[in-house]
């Protein structure tokens, strides 16, 4: 593919590193972007720039935030003796858009995958510990993908926490194994959860 302008290239580049977006995608997008006058793409770039500027870590749970802590955390309607194990952001918006869970949630950042170079160290566990080691927290529940990846990552939280004797609960198996939990319908989703299991090693 001939691209007669080294501006219009690079930017194609820069699109097409975006997971999911290829090399026709990227262009067709620029291409409209093109079109666009000059105080659209202003606002179109500021949107992204601010978002990195601004965007951060709650410092509790680990989800995305405007502030130092997100809404959930802050929300004091929630139950904060429930927490939910998460792998990522994703997963907190899928378990939201249930409408289902009311406790509060803790973001991982990844799930254990020898792999792909990923041990416990790399994910956000011992800030997990460090919350359980409150008395205020009733349940832990599990809803990792259920993958050998999640699995085994569910198994080391499991030996980590089960001393604390909170219980410690994981989604039925409602959601399909092998797949990935921001994946599956909400129904599913929010009957797994709800119907949720205690978690035995």
């Amino acid at each position: 593919m001939k691209i007669y302008s080294k501006y219009i290239e690079e930017a194609v580049e820069q699109l097409s590193s975006l997971p999911g977006i290829g090399k026709k995608t990227a262009l067709r997008l620029v291409l409209n972007i093109l079109r666009r006058d000059s105080a659209s793409i202003e606002l179109f770039s500021s949107a992204f720039t601010d978002m990195k500027k601004h965007v951060q870590e709650c410092k509790v749970c680990g989800n995305i935030s405007d502030q130092i802590m997100c809404e959930i955390c802050a929300d004091e309607r929630r139950n904060h003796a429930q927490i939910c194990v998460v792998e990522d952001i994703r997963d907190v918006m899928a378990i939201e858009s249930t409408g289902t869970y009311r406790g509060v949630y803790h973001v991982l950042g990844g799930i254990i995958s020898p792999m792909d170079g990923i041990g416990p160290a790399d994910l956000n566990i011992q800030t997990l510990i460090n919350r359980a080691s409150s008395d205020s927290i009733s349940e832990i529940i599990f809803a990792l993908s259920p993958t050998m990846e999640g699995d085994t990552t569910n198994f080391y939280l499991y030996k980590k926490l089960g001393s604390t004797g909170i219980f410690i609960s994981a989604l039925s198996r409602g959601v399909a194994v092998g797949t990935e939990l921001q994946y599956a319908d909400e129904l599913t989703l929010g009957r797994s959860l709800t119907q949720r299991q205690e978690f035995k090693g």
